[in-house]
Formats: structure tokens, C-alpha cells, sequence
């Protein structure tokens, strides 16, 4: 997974204008992001047609909190630069809601 530097939304607007992407926001301190990394790479490759970038909270604090991300972990999924999805909040996330997540966002 890509770690997406320290950018403001308009630089992140740039990144994601062509093709499927998801942000995976997270923090080091913490234990729920920690929880789902593992199977982070598993996802990665059964949805390739997706770019996943990983964006540190603490060092992207302003376009975070452009973004209305509130919660980690937090998935946000876009399509040319366009937001096609939302799996936002403080819980904690399964391997099985990142894929139901994805799964429910072409339809």
C-alpha cells in the first residue's frame, strides 16, 4: 500500500482525478488500525482494480479533517477524483466489512 505523503486536498484531488482509489486512514497509536492491518494486503490484492493509499492521520490532520474523517480506522473510496463511498467511524473493522464495504460500492 502506497503511504500517501503529507499533501493538502487540492494536491490530494490531483493524486486521485484518474482511477479507483481508497484511503485507509489510520494512526500508529492506534490498536483498532492495528487490528485490520494485517489483512490490509489480502484486500489490496483481491480488489486490485483499486489503488489503496494510506494516509497517517496525525501527519495529514488538516485534510483529514477536510475530509469529515473523525473516526479511525476509516476507509474513503473514489472514482476520478469523485467519492463513491464511506466506511467512516471509531469502530473497529473486520476483514469482512472492508470487503462487504467494497463490494457494495459499484452497485
Amino acid at each position: 500500500m502506497e503511504k500517501l505523503n503529507k499533501m493538502n486536498l487540492d494536491e490530494l484531488n490531483n493524486k486521485i482525478s484518474n482511477g479507483q482509489y481508497v484511503l485507509f486512514f489510520s494512526a500508529d497509536w492506534c490498536p483498532d488500525c492495528s487490528f485490520i492491518k494485517p489483512a490490509l494486503p489480502e484486500i489490496e490484492k483481491e480488489y486490485s482494480e483499486y489503488n489503496f493509499l494510506a494516509v497517517d492521520r496525525d501527519e495529514n490532520i488538516d485534510l483529514t479533517a477536510e475530509l469529515d474523517v473523525f473516526g479511525i480506522p476509516s476507509f474513503i473510496a473514489f472514482k476520478d477524483g469523485k467519492e463513491i463511498g464511506r466506511l467512516v467511524n471509531k469502530d473497529r473493522k473486520t476483514k469482512e466489512q472492508v470487503k462487504e464495504f467494497l463490494n457494495n460500492l459499484n452497485k
